[in-house]
């Protein structure tokens, strides 16, 4: 039951979802910096609240569950939660809310967009107009390739991996393989996908795109051994997690031409310095992590992350959980 429950809204969040909250009977407090809080201002504001709604940049670690284990929910703004200790919180009992498919089209989107962007260099050739060095046409400089008929592989056949294989297909009558931790029959008859071994989708895929959870075993699983598995002619697009790559052995893979590209919407650390060799890379794409960034996309995810609170006080249900063993 709604009963003045204190809520802290660790962000500027779109209306959509806000107002949802403000129509209740809440108690709201919201940080108006542009700037996330620090934990020790996390941890010290949400001391007083009885439920949280938080972000990829708020750091819901063993430490804070331990000083804030009064929380009786908490909401994340993202359809990720590799910021969030979620054994912790299922141990201390609090459910964990998110906000799954709402950013699905916008960041399939994105990988989409990167992929074609890396093929025909579209960042780098851009430079080449602010910096004066737009010359005389020449037949053979800097030339991409063509996507039609290419194989697309991608690790992580969920919601938004399911929206970049139907673009691929649709657009460009590509292959589709996929590598998950168990098969998608479901997938497979839609877009005629293949599952593979992720040994098999590093060797056979033209185009390879991210769009798993950052795990303990997906962290850094793009590592040099990889990449030298890898098509000299491929692109790595990654707009799930930058962990999920190593950097470093990323720029090695590029430098070596061990692959043709890369395209990123995700970096580690983030944000990425100016100074990173990838942004001078001909074939590389980088973007500061905007895979949600659409109007409809933020909307939906505020409102779904309202929704959790809301029906949580209302019902004792979380539409959209984590940690459904805590409720059970």
């Amino acid at each position: 039951m709604i009963d003045g429950q204190k809520i802290l809204i660790t962000r500027k969040y779109p209306a959509a979802g806000m107002d949802l909250l403000k129509k209740e009977l809440f108690q709201l407090t919201f940080w108006e910096k542009d700037r996330p809080m620090t934990p020790d201002e996390l941890s010290a504001r949400a001391k007083d609240h009885h439920a949280l709604v938080c972000t990829l940049t708020d750091r819901i670690d063993k430490p804070f569950l331990d000083r804030c284990s009064h929380l009786e929910i908490i909401s994340q703004f993202a359809v990720g939660y590799d910021n969030i200790d979620i054994p912790e919180a299922t141990r201390k009992g609090i459910p964990v809310g998110y906000t799954p498919d709402a950013m699905s089209e916008a960041t399939a989107d994105i990988a989409f967009g990167l992929m074609i962007a890396a093929a025909r260099k579209f960042f780098f050739l851009h430079k080449t107009i602010l910096t004066g060095e737009w010359g005389y046409f020449n037949p053979t400089g800097h030339l991409g390739f063509e996507l039609k008929g290419k194989t697309l592989g991608i690790l992580g056949l969920g919601r938004i991996g399911v929206k970049m294989a139907e673009r691929c297909k649709s657009a460009y009558g590509m292959t589709i393989l996929y590598h998950n931790r168990t098969p998608s029959p479901l997938a497979e008859k839609q877009l005629g996908a293949r599952y593979v071994s992720f040994d098999r989708l590093l060797k056979q895929s033209d185009i390879l795109s991210v769009h798993c959870a950052l795990t303990p075993e997906t962290r850094h699983i793009f590592d040099a051994q990889a990449f030298k598995k890898m098509k000299p002619s491929a692109v790595f697009i990654n707009t799930a997690r930058g962990p999920i790559h190593h950097e470093p052995d990323l720029i090695q893979a590029l430098n070596q031409k061990q692959i043709w590209g890369a395209g990123l919407d995700v970096t580690n650390p983030e944000p990425m310095t100016p100074d990173n060799p990838l942004l001078s890379m001909e074939n590389v794409c980088v973007l500061p992590h905007i895979g949600s960034g659409t109007m409809e996309a933020r909307d939906q995810m505020s409102v779904l992350a309202a929704q959790n609170i809301i029906e949580f006080y209302k019902t004792g249900r979380v539409p959209h959980i984590v940690n459904s063993e805590v409720l059970a």
